[in-house]
């Protein structure tokens, strides 16, 4: 197993753009960490830089305390494998998943043996006379997972394998993927933008924008504890709700979140009344994920606390329902997440947002938690 460590790495091209940005990260041995963000983002240039593949501008690249930098991909005992399977068509499963150990000039009986092992630990043994186009998207993925694996490489790399799949084999290969790097015990870098596979399989999610790094953690911590604007809207399904207002101080120095186009106040996580010292409002976005906004239609019984809104659309997902909520002309629907699905909830009827202080975020103008 193996520790990899980015030291201060950028990517720079002839024309100028910088892909990566002074990246510092430390994947621990034997974990399975992703590289998440949007298109353009950077991550798959930084599994590149990782694999060889890609010049590193500036910085260093270590595997454990050996410096990379200057390795060739092929002595850098990885597997990678990628998104469009890469198999050899005229080939079949057997060779395809031995093609790295003939390269290697294994011996005939270590070779055999090696392939049919990776072969059952993907469930492939009885595919082993096929070739490529007569299996289905998913055993050409197992296939190209076997392949990474014979080798028993130190760094397992992936390159976003499962975006042309379908939603279910994505789930089942999720689970193949994670259970075969554990078994193996390599240390495994995944790219993707489906923060679904993020979530799902990660020891440790990398969230990046613009070549930079955004935020590193657990999973639970990208998710209940977001650095920035960006990580909290970017992580979370359905998308976290934005509200654009200002911070005010109110009666007694208590500290409140008005939201444009409204004149009713949000309560603010305790950090708010930290960052408040004048009366002067204070531009910020407050963000509160649909789980953590309660929806009760509009009574006498008003809270200084509720937002009033407008039902505009209901959606049924069985196990819950998604109720967008018109709190200004001006601003996005809000959306509730409701797990009681015996509740009626009537588009076009008025009804109010309540938030707990605890389960709010807090972005002051430069994106940024406060």
């Amino acid at each position: 197993m193996t520790t990899i460590t980015l030291e201060n790495i950028s990517k720079r091209y002839d024309s100028g753009f910088e892909a990566v940005k002074n990246l510092s990260l430390r994947l621990e041995s034997g974990t399975f960490t992703v590289l998440l963000g949007p298109s353009g983002c950077g991550k798959t240039t930084t599994l590149r830089m990782i694999a060889g593949l890609e010049a590193i501008s500036d910085g260093n690249l270590f595997f454990d305390e050996e410096r990379m930098n200057d390795t060739p991909p092929k002595d850098r005992d990885i597997g990678m494998v990628f998104q469009n399977y890469a198999l050899y068509p005229h080939l079949t499963v057997f060779e395809n998943i031995a093609f790295p150990l003939r390269l290697r000039r294994e011996a005939k009986a270590s070779l055999e043996e090696r392939v049919r092992a990776a072969a059952e630990a993907v469930e492939l043994t009885a595919l082993l006379d096929r070739k490529p186009k007569q299996l289905s998207g998913g055993q050409r993925q197992r296939v190209a997972l076997a392949r990474a694996i014979v080798r028993k490489p130190r760094v397992f790399l992936f390159d976003e394998p499962l975006s042309n799949l379908d939603a279910q084999l994505r789930m089942q290969m999720r689970s193949e993927i994670t259970r075969v790097q554990r078994m193996v015990g390599a240390t495994a870098v995944y790219v993707t933008h489906d923060q679904s596979e993020a979530m799902t399989m990660a020891d440790k999610i990398v969230v990046l924008n613009g070549g930079e790094l955004q935020q590193a953690g657990t999973p639970h911590e990208i998710y209940t504890n977001p650095k920035n604007r960006f990580v909290a809207g970017f992580v979370g399904s359905p998308a976290i709700n934005f509200f654009e207002g200002e911070i005010r101080d109110g009666a007694g120095g208590h500290v409140t979140f008005h939201e444009r186009g409204s004149s009713v106040a949000f309560p603010l996580p305790k950090q708010a009344f930290m960052h408040s010292s004048s009366n002067t409002p204070r531009k910020a976005t407050l963000a509160i994920r649909p789980e953590h906004l309660a929806l009760m239609a509009l009574s006498e019984e008003t809270s200084v606390y509720a937002l009033s809104g407008i039902i505009r659309r209901v959606e049924f997902l069985g196990h819950e329902r998604l109720v967008y909520v018109e709190t200004s002309p001006e601003a996005p629907h809000k959306i509730v997440r409701c797990t009681d699905t015996t509740q009626a909830f009537d588009v076009g009827a008025p009804a109010q947002l309540f938030a707990a202080p605890d389960y709010c975020y807090l972005f002051g103008s430069n994106g940024e938690r406060l």
